[in-house]
């Protein structure tokens, strides 16, 4: 007959004493809850406050959750400013500046690890030098060119200048350059062209890389304000965050706050949701890349 004889437990100086277990878990935890809250609690204010009236917002005991959910707010701002309109272009000026800027990407990162042409390097080189420039100081050319083209006015003119990514270009170059050359080997073996090496191995075997790449320009496309500011003068053809603007000048007095929670909240959802379906890419998109085989 055999006798079990209970495991002593670890020393208090032991890594895996209930004390310093129980520290670690407050240390890390603590610092995460308290990020959390400073991150969501705005958020989570901002949509209450879209519900409520001026005179819940302009008091002096102000209270969390609004008397009503009731969307008035949103139909308001809906006939202040034409929401709808300015939504649908926001989402295609996005859909198409970003979708063309991540292929962009994609097609130069592979011509710079895979394709042999001169002066690959002092391309690269220039490249990174875009990522050194404020995009601000090419406004002025960029309105004179975009101009004497034709495109104010126009969802191409608030596309075009900004299709070129040098941030997806480094990224991705860096994540092509630590696949295994064994793998487009064996597919140049088998005659699979640079076309077929790309879109069946490269692409696939990247998809994580990409999917950050694509979050970033679809946040930025979202959120650009400046150039479209600059390039549109009608509103009809207003993006969601000059619509914004346009309604907070239009609702100078403090009654209109409720309003303005309204319109950004319908800014910021939409790309909080594109956020919540590619956040399990976003750290491996980072780290894939970061060390060369």
């Amino acid at each position: 007959m055999t006798v079990t004889l209970p495991k002593p437990a670890p020393p208090q100086g032991h890594p895996l004493s209930p004390r310093n277990l129980w520290s670690a878990a407050l240390s890390s935890y603590v610092a995460i809850v308290v990020v959390v809250l400073i991150v969501a609690l705005p958020l989570l204010w901002m949509v209450l406050s879209s519900f409520k009236s001026p005179a819940e917002l302009i008091t002096t005991t102000p209270t969390l959750f609004p008397e009503s959910f009731a969307p008035t707010n949103y139909v308001e701002a809906a006939k202040r400013i034409p929401l709808v309109r300015l939504f649908f272009n926001s989402v295609l000026v996005t859909v198409i500046g970003a979708g063309i800027k991540v292929l962009l990407a994609i097609m130069t990162a592979y011509a710079l690890v895979y394709v042999k042409f001169p002066f690959k390097n002092v391309i690269f080189a220039g490249i990174l030098v875009t990522l050194m420039v404020p995009p601000q100081v090419s406004m002025l050319p960029n309105f004179l060119l975009i101009s004497q083209l034709g495109g104010v006015n126009t969802y191409w003119g608030i596309i075009l200048p900004g299709l070129g990514t040098g941030f997806g270009t480094f990224l991705l170059r860096q994540q092509f350059l630590s696949i295994p050359k064994s793998l487009t080997e064996a597919a140049e073996i088998d005659g699979a062209g640079h076309w077929r090496r790309l879109w069946q191995i490269v692409v696939p075997v990247s998809a994580p890389t990409i999917a950050t790449v694509a979050l970033v320009s679809i946040v930025f496309e979202w959120n650009d304000y400046l150039w479209p500011l600059i390039i549109i003068t009608d509103p009809s053809m207003m993006t969601l965050p000059v619509g914004l603007n346009t309604l907070r000048n239009s609702e100078a007095s403090a009654l209109g706050y409720p309003l303005l929670m309204a319109g950004s909240v319908a800014i910021i959802v939409p790309v909080l949701i594109v956020f919540v379906a590619l956040q399990r890419y976003i750290i491996a998109g980072l780290t894939q890349g970061a060390v060369k085989d």
